[in-house]
């Protein structure tokens, strides 16, 4: 199952710092999608070692080699940011 982002608040230019919408000026979350969704111009795409859930862990795919600036295809969110 591939990971993707979704078309929601957390993922949109128009969420204030409150998880309030500049649009509709109401609270959301990350349950909400509307028409006037507009994508955050930059996403973080930092994916090696240190950002990996699994870095430092047993179920780790490269125990031996892992270290952090390295990449691999077993990579796994830490923490899904926007």
């Amino acid at each position: 199952m591939a990971i993707r982002l979704g078309n929601n608040c957390q993922n949109c230019e128009n969420l204030n710092g409150d998880n309030t919408c500049k649009v509709h000026g109401v609270e959301v979350s990350s349950h909400y999608t509307c028409d006037q969704f507009e994508m955050k111009a930059e996403l973080k795409d930092d994916r090696n070692c240190t950002t990996c859930l699994r870095y430092e862990r047993e179920d780790c795919a490269n125990p031996t080699h892992a270290a952090p600036g390295m990449m691999c295809a077993s990579w796994a969110p830490n923490r899904a940011s926007a």
